[in-house]
């Protein structure tokens, strides 16, 4: 890193925590003001300092500098905490109008209000929730102008100082960044951690309006490109529009995790690298026709706000563009502005104007690549070249500096490290930049030479369709990621062993001695201390499972999170009820239990936390049971499961039939029931060694409809209704007095699950609890007079009195 002038980074990373600790500061009840104090006393006091040493260094006999002068620290100080109390005052200032009184006491009644806002990015549709049949629209937008439900009261809303998180549902209405949107919904006031200040969930639009010329001539061209680029099918029409300028409406979710298993998601997220592209081009293109430096500058400035304008000004698009704008402006007086110096001015200024960018995942990773990019890859490329030629290290230095210095960040947003990243965009990177281009060039040209334009797009497809082959590829292969500490821990953990690494890889020529020596065995240790370390969490209690798990058991209770999924082996048969909330989390359970193919599915109801899992069953399973359909919910279940080639069948209280050595009957619902909790398909099943029913989602009011209607008698298992919710029939519980409850639950699941009364209830019927969240898998195996119970962390099971 030498030659690097890193004088504005600790001011910048100062900026940084300034900010993110001044927006988060009144969530835990601290107060606007503190962060910005603290930041100021702390520059008050280096000033104060400052000027000592200075008044002492003139009166003293000597006017050099000394061996252990202290001034360019404390100017270090002095400058590191002024950045932070300069955010900090602008978060302070923000949150002081960022809930105007009107606004926030519409948010408190929570009633139908009347909203006119502007449209702050181009809206993305999301997925259709487990509860709803159709995808809404998502967009950061601002505040304009409020009202009640019959426009009576109109409340004007200045400044801009109102972000609102927006919702709102599909009509067709051709909106895009600074469209003008009158909608009627409900506000919810958000922490002060999040950006926007309000959520607005919009029931209706009610009226519209384009956005202001220099933003509508962007919608035609980004509508265009989406039609032109589906046109060409498959991936890599999916990829164009996201590789030319950001826009991943297309990209389906499975194309999505591909490319995020690949670790290939920045190449479709605008950033430095396309902002280059453009200034330099349009600084290239004014040189060509003879004008003066200034005059370039400003072409390039002006290329660089339509470009912006166009991809809409994302986090990371904001942070390059900056810099950018840094760059050009050095450029225009002729001085030199090296990559660290901008980058650090560029983190400073964006955090003043906006501190919730100090939360950003874009903003981080944009941030963090380039700094990987200036610092890293010239020592790596130098590394590198002792073991390769210089022109492949100077190659491979590049995808590897970015993705070590932004490991720590991804490490917060998935605890995981891809294993063929780096392969993945060495191989992507010959492609990406002629898919950008390209894209890029067909956007321009689709409405002034559709032909033309046409034909940049299919150049632009091959690159892309390259790209998708390989995320499509690297996601087929065997271990993708190595699994790793989650949160801050994990974070520091990935810095530290990232860090030890760096040591010894740059550090490889350094001169004998025995300084040296130790500081090679200090990176060595600490190396492989932090690499061990979650290798072994990772690693240690699979392998001891594993080692431990029974391979004769009768019941498995996976562990899916906050939802159910029960496996019930009778003789060669395999009975699955319910697939959980997630397919991986199945897949994991599955496998775990040594199962590869389920003779008979129940899915006991529609909701997501018992169906959403069925992916993972695609081609696995032979027959469906199911309760009454639900349209499109109940669709997106069974779609893949009939795909691959299961039968299904809806059931209702006395449907029975036989599975292995066992039978089974369907205690309810009822015929013609309304889908929902208390439609819960509830099975009994009988075997030659037990006698198991399990109660789906079912409610209080349904479980004693069912004792009414129905003659239980005493079973040996239950499985506990919804999760071990307090709606539960303490009746019906007495009346079973099972042995054992299986809880299919998630750890700090949010609704306080399994509530101390349900607890209580299955104490009181001598029924001992089987916890999910506590044990993870359990597995239980009939014996003469109840079951042996082996549990994947020992843990979680409640001894009956």
């Amino acid at each position: 890193m030498h030659g690097h002038d890193l004088r504005l980074l600790p001011p910048a990373v100062a900026a940084w925590a300034a900010a993110w600790a001044a927006t988060t500061a009144p969530g835990a009840g601290v107060a606007p003001w503190v962060v910005p104090a603290a930041c100021w006393g702390v520059a008050g006091a280096a000033l104060v300092v400052a000027v000592l040493l200075r008044a002492r260094g003139a009166d003293g006999p000597a006017s050099g500098r000394s061996r252990h002068d202290l001034r360019p620290a404390v100017a270090a100080v002095l400058l590191a905490s002024t950045a932070g109390g300069l955010v900090a005052g602008s978060v302070w200032s923000a949150l002081e109008r960022r809930s105007p009184e009107a606004v926030a006491s519409a948010a408190a009644s929570r009633e139908v209000v009347r909203a006119t806002v502007r449209l702050d990015a181009a809206p993305r549709r999301t997925s259709p929730g487990p509860w709803s049949d159709e995808g809404r629209l998502r967009a950061a937008a601002t505040l304009v102008e409020l009202s009640d439900a019959s426009d009576a009261r109109a409340i004007a809303i200045a400044g801009g100082a109102v972000r609102l998180d927006l919702s709102f549902p599909d009509t067709g209405v051709a909106l895009g960044f600074g469209s003008t949107v009158v909608v009627e919904g409900r506000l919810a006031e958000l922490p002060s951690a999040s950006r926007s200040a309000f959520r607005l969930t919009a029931s209706a639009i009610v009226g519209s309006a384009p956005a202001s010329p220099w933003l509508a001539w962007t919608h035609p061209l980004r509508e265009q490109l989406a039609e032109a680029s589906a046109r060409l099918g498959g991936d890599g029409g999916a990829l164009v529009p996201g590789l030319a300028i950001g826009d991943t409406s297309r990209v389906s979710e499975e194309l999505q995790a591909a490319m995020t298993t690949a670790s290939l998601t920045h190449l479709t997220a605008v950033s430095g690298a396309n902002c280059a592209i453009i200034t330099a081009a349009a600084f290239w293109a004014a040189g060509i026709a003879g004008l003066p430096r200034a005059a370039r500058v400003v072409a390039a400035l002006v290329a660089l706000g339509a470009f912006v304008a166009l991809v809409t000004p994302e986090a990371s698009v904001v942070r390059a563009s900056v810099m950018a704008v840094v760059v050009l402006a050095s450029c225009a007086t002729a001085r030199a502005a090296g990559g660290t110096p901008a980058l650090g001015l560029a983190v400073i200024a964006l955090l003043a104007i906006d501190p919730w960018y100090s939360a950003d995942a874009g903003f981080a990773l944009s941030a963090c690549a380039t700094a990987g990019l200036v610092l890293l890859s010239g020592p790596l490329a130098r590394a590198l070249a002792r073991w390769m030629p210089r022109p492949l290290a100077a190659v491979v230095a590049i995808p590897l500096a970015a993705q070590l210095a932004c490991q720590p960040v991804l490490v917060l947003l998935e605890p995981v490290i891809p294993v063929y990243g780096v392969p993945a965009n060495l191989l992507a990177a010959p492609a990406a930049p002629i898919a950008t281009m390209s894209g890029l060039v067909g956007c321009l040209l689709l409405p002034l030479l559709p032909s033309a334009g046409v034909a940049a797009l299919q150049v632009a497809w091959v690159p892309a369709a390259w790209i998708a082959l390989l995320a499509r590829g690297v996601e087929r292969m065997p271990l993708t990621s190595v699994p790793w500490p989650a949160d801050v821990p994990g974070a520091t953990l990935a810095a530290v062993a990232i860090a030890a690494g760096l040591v010894l890889a740059i550090g490889g020529r350094a001169p004998s001695g025995a300084r040296p020596r130790v500081v090679r065995r200090a990176a060595t240790a600490v190396l492989c201390l932090s690499l061990g370390i979650p290798i072994g969490l990772a690693a240690g209690p699979p392998m001891v499972a594993s080692a431990s798990r029974p391979s004769d058991w009768d019941v498995w209770q996976c562990d899916v999170g906050q939802g159910d999924a029960v496996l019930v082996r009778i003789g060669d048969a395999v009975l699955l009820v319910d697939a959980g909330p997630d397919p991986v989390a199945l897949e994991r359970c599955l496998s775990g239990a040594g199962v590869e193919r389920i003779d008979l599915l129940v899915l006991t109801h529609w909701d997501a936390d018992h169906v959403a899992g069925t992916p993972a069953l695609a081609g696995r399973v032979a027959s469906v049971l199911h309760g009454p359909l639900d349209g499109a919910r109940s669709a997106r279940a069974l779609d893949p499961l009939v795909a691959g080639g299961a039968a299904h069948a809806e059931v209702a209280a006395g449907s029975a039939g036989a599975i292995g050595d066992g039978r089974w009957r369907v205690m309810w619902p009822r015929p013609g029931a309304v889908p929902g909790n208390d439609a819960s398909v509830v099975l009994d099943l009988v075997t030659p060694d037990y006698r198991a029913l399990l109660l789906g989602d079912l409610g209080r009011e349904a479980q004693d409809a069912l004792r009414r209607t129905t003659d239980l008698g005493r079973v040996d298992l239950v499985k506990v209704a919804h999760h071990g919710s307090a709606d539960q029939s303490a009746e019906l519980y007495g009346e079973l007095a099972a042995s054992v409850g299986l809880i299919g639950v998630g750890a700090d699941n949010g609704y306080g699950h399994p509530t101390a009364g349900l607890l209580d209830l299955l104490r009181d019927a001598r029924t001992a609890a089987v916890r999910s969240d506590l044990s993870g898998a359990s597995a239980l195996r009939a014996v003469p007079g109840g079951f042996e119970l082996w549990s994947e962390r020992a843990a979680g099971v409640a001894e009956a009195p």
